[in-house]
């Protein structure tokens, strides 16, 4: 439908929308942003080799244009209510405000059209939706200081993300509600200091790209071509499932870093209720991860008789590498610096 120069330009339209946001000194002016990555996304949606692209693109288009109907509708409340009397109780208008961010950002419990629209994207959509499509809500949510309903959103959140994943065959479903259960954690560290957030968003959208990079590769989509795909390298297929167990937080990988700042700070305030959710959210997780990854761990592990042709012509294997280097090694990296400096 769209040739990649034309898709190149929606791109950029949608970062600019996402600056136009971050950088807005209004409501207004946010919402403006917003509405220009919105419609700058569709057409990178679209895709003729897959079916479910017009559908996921619809569904989005719905529940953004939905979400940004309340917003502007409780922004306009706002301001009425602002110019009638500055000292007025302003409470109930920036609730729906914070309510229609966490619904753009898939946050429970206004997570229910995120795995589905996933399930309908290629593995380069998925990773701007986990990624890049965040920003500029989770910026607007940092402007907002009604701690009592995130709490309620990040405790949702990570209950969700981690129970979720049980039973999924479909990978773009699983590294969904993983996105879902990480944005708790993320908003928790919103809470606790921007630049702890700051941190982690990084940490994820580097760790997601690591695997939905081997994921558009080999037009992975299930787990049953996982362990049937890998049937030549075994150094690959090891990689891979490194990378789950990364992007889980199972120290010493670079995954767990962020997750250790935030429960840093939290022990520091004395917050162990919270601290408590998100530790056994995380360790559900990480049981599911581990389920997938142990079988093929093993030195005796079960293999299809049958050789599938990989793609490798196509795939820069020091490219990968090294950022599964990075990504399995980095906390220990790290932590080396540290006590060297």
């Amino acid at each position: 439908m769209f040739n990649n120069s034309s898709k190149i330009l929606f791109l950029m339209i949608m970062m600019m929308g996402s600056l136009i946001t971050v950088t807005s000194n209004s409501w207004l002016g946010a919402w403006m942003g917003l509405e220009i990555n919105l419609l700058s996304f569709i057409p990178l949606m679209s895709d003729n080799n897959n079916l479910m692209s017009t559908e996921a693109s619809l569904k989005y288009f719905l529940v953004q244009a939905l979400a940004s109907t309340v917003l502007l509708f409780a922004v306009i409340l706002l301001m009425m209510k602002l110019n009638m009397d500055y000292n007025m109780n302003s409470y109930y208008e920036i609730s729906i405000i914070l309510s229609s961010l966490l619904l753009k950002s898939g946050a429970a419990p206004f997570h229910f059209w995120f795995p589905n629209i996933m399930e309908g994207l290629s593995w380069m959509n998925c990773l701007l939706l986990m990624t890049w499509q965040k920003i500029a809500p989770l910026m607007l949510i940092s402007y907002i200081n009604i701690k009592m309903l995130l709490m309620i959103s990040i405790i949702l959140s990570v209950i969700v993300g981690s129970l979720g994943g049980f039973n999924q065959s479909s990978l773009r479903k699983l590294m969904a509600f993983s996105s879902i259960n990480h944005l708790g954690w993320m908003l928790m560290a919103l809470i606790i200091d921007k630049s702890i957030w700051l941190i982690y968003f990084l940490m994820y959208s580097f760790l997601s790209f690591t695997l939905t990079f081997m994921f558009n590769n080999f037009k992975i989509f299930h787990f049953n071509q996982m362990f049937s795909l890998f049937f030549n390298s075994k150094i690959l297929k090891f990689i891979l499932f490194m990378n789950f167990l990364s992007l889980g937080g199972l120290p010493p990988f670079l995954g767990f870093m962020p997750k250790w700042f935030v429960i840093q700070q939290l022990s520091m305030n004395n917050q162990y209720f919270i601290l408590t959710i998100l530790l056994m959210t995380t360790l559900i997780t990480l049981f599911f991860y581990l389920r997938i990854c142990y079988s093929a761990f093993m030195l005796n592990y079960y293999e299809n008789n049958w050789m599938v042709n990989m793609q490798m012509q196509n795939f820069n294997y020091i490219f990968y590498l090294m950022l599964s280097f990075f990504s399995i090694f980095g906390l220990i990296l790290i932590s080396m610096f540290y006590f060297m400096l």
